[in-house]
């Protein structure tokens, strides 16, 4: 069985929104890189939203998000699982990554996006009772951008994506 690692956060001095996801797949780690997967909409959807072009080279879409005061983390350190699925995650092997310390470095973070229900059972279950109690982001569970995540159609992930990611931005 695998074990893996997740990656440092993409973080800009500033961030106001802090997406996470679960732990990284193979494809992701195999290009050392978020949402690698040719198929994952993560890019695809936060290039539209943003108004990127989703095919720049990893390090200049990091920096747009960074620019956009968006940070990307996964919920979890290091775990074992096989394969991509989160369900196949060994639940005894879960290690939480540090969000008490991220936060006090961050106090910016105004929310918390789920990349898909996982993210956010982890979160909730290894997470939010290490927490500093004041520490109080919103949090929000948006439909996975995961191509086994196939039931949302990406209009749809788009849809609800964009109400998160601008919703400060378009008022």
């Amino acid at each position: 069985m695998a074990h893996v690692r997740s990656f440092p956060p993409i973080v800009g001095r500033s961030p106001r929104t802090l997406i996470l996801g679960s732990a990284p797949g193979t494809a992701s780690l195999r290009a050392q890189q978020y949402y690698a997967h040719p198929r994952n909409a993560f890019w695809g959807i936060l290039a539209g939203l943003l108004g990127f072009d989703a095919r720049l080279d990893y390090a200049a879409r990091t920096r747009r998000l960074i620019d956009a005061d968006i940070a990307v983390w996964d919920v979890l350190r290091s775990c074992k699982r096989p394969g991509s699925l989160d369900s196949k995650i060994e639940a005894a092997s879960v290690v939480a990554n540090d969000f008490d310390t991220f936060f006090a470095r961050h106090p910016t973070v105004e929310r918390v996006c789920f990349n898909g229900a996982a993210a956010e059972a982890l979160y909730r279950r290894h997470v939010v009772h290490t927490l500093a109690p004041t520490t109080r982001p919103r949090y929000m569970r948006l439909p996975s951008t995961s191509p086994a995540n196939a039931s949302v159609p990406v209009a749809e992930k788009v849809s609800l994506w964009r109400v998160a990611i601008l919703a400060d931005t378009t008022a």
